[in-house]
């Protein structure tokens, strides 16, 4: 076992430079712990956020060359430290550093660091020193983090784009989403108060300017229940999934019939309850029946099926439609995406019924699986605790 280092002697080590009251700053931010020997305290390619500096015992630095060989870089004792790199930035670890001996080291958590900036700026010029100072010391595992970096911030780039090209998507949908009812709406209103129309006309009209009425409502109401779902913890209560589909299916009355679809509740509804918020799970069902449907063939079927699964109860939502592109199918859950077009068919919406779907399902610690195949249809099943 090595000699027991001090933290006041090892800090400046660490932070060349530095005065005693930074070093006492850091001590105040700081714990010390003990570990046995076969202990990882980083792990390669994890990202994790603890600066550790060395009081007593030994450590091995190891990294994976070619996805399979372990090779060993260098050995660590008493007034050495390792995870520097944690406090400045959140790149994976670039090797893994084990204890060969039972071990004793001062632990500088990010936040703590953090504290420690606040109080101390020049611990960070003494930091950033230190770390070109290993970079130069050691050539590859700098050109590896260098290239880690790269790929970083080539995918960062890549996702700031996609972001960007939903909202964009998004703004152009929600656009044509509510242009094309307020103008309906607004076009019936201007014949309304012109006050030609009576009898069925009149009905007829009344009812056209409910129902693009109703469609803003529902489009904001999803809109704003997607932000308010991320944001409210509800208080969960015996739900009947069965009497929540009849209520879903009563509202899909018109759209059913407009497509020529057929809704069938098959197997075993004599189900006991889920514990859930009623709201939240009515709106989830209403994004897979209201997907079921748009995607099914004009004069197809769906089919509800309930079972009870011992813990869980589940819901499935079978339709034999137009399936799902494996090439898409990692995005049908994500926020404004949809599918625009299949053949000559054509297929309104914002993507947020899904979307909508999985975020109740997971704040009811729920599963939500898919089953699908191009051209043969779509199976979604929810599963969810009694």
């Amino acid at each position: 076992m090595t000699t027991l280092r001090t933290p006041a002697k090892i800090i400046p080590r660490a932070f060349p430079g530095i005065t005693p009251d930074e070093v006492q700053e850091i001590i105040v931010n700081s714990q010390i712990k003990s570990y046995p020997a076969g202990t990882i305290l980083c792990q390669e390619d994890a990202v994790e956020f603890t600066f550790y500096m060395i009081l007593e015992g030994e450590f091995e630095v190891t990294k994976t060359i070619n996805n399979m060989e372990a090779r060993l870089l260098k050995t660590l004792s008493a007034g050495d430290f390792f995870g520097e790199m944690a406090l400045i930035h959140n790149a994976p670890r670039a090797a893994t550093v084990k204890a060969t001996t039972p071990v004793v080291v001062l632990e500088l958590e990010k936040d703590g660091f953090n504290r420690v900036l606040k109080h101390s700026p020049s611990v960070a010029t003494a930091m950033v020193s230190e770390i070109s100072n290993r970079l130069r010391a050691n050539d590859q595992l700098a050109i590896e983090d260098l290239r880690l970096r790269a790929r970083e911030i080539a995918d960062a780039y890549q996702k700031l784009a996609e972001q960007e090209m939903a909202r964009n998507e998004f703004l152009t949908n929600i656009a044509h989403e509510l242009r094309t009812p307020l103008m309906v709406a607004s076009g019936y209103l201007h014949t309304l108060k012109k006050g030609v129309l009576s009898g069925e006309q009149l009905q007829s009209t009344l009812e056209i300017v409910s129902r693009n009425i109703d469609q803003i409502v529902n489009l904001t109401n999803d809109l704003l229940f997607l932000q308010e779902q991320e944001l409210v913890l509800r208080d969960f209560q015996p739900v009947n999934l069965v009497t929540l589909v009849e209520k879903v299916l009563e509202k899909y009355k018109d759209k059913t019939k407009d497509r020529r679809v057929t809704i069938k509740v098959r197997g075993n509804t004599n189900i006991p309850p889920v514990q859930g918020d009623e709201p939240s799970l009515e709106r989830a069902i209403t994004g897979l029946i209201d997907n079921a449907i748009k995607f099914s063939h004009q004069g197809g079927t769906v089919d509800i099926r309930f079972a009870d699964l011992g813990k869980h109860v589940s819901v499935s939502v079978v339709d034999y439609g137009i399936g799902i592109d494996p090439a898409i199918r990692p995005r049908i859950f994500d926020r404004f995406f949809h599918l625009e077009k299949s053949g000559e068919e054509i297929f309104s919406g914002i993507g947020i019924g899904l979307s909508i779907t999985r975020q109740v399902i997971q704040q009811h610690r729920g599963m939500l699986d898919i089953d699908s195949a191009p051209g043969k249809g779509s199976t979604f099943t929810i599963s969810l605790l009694k």
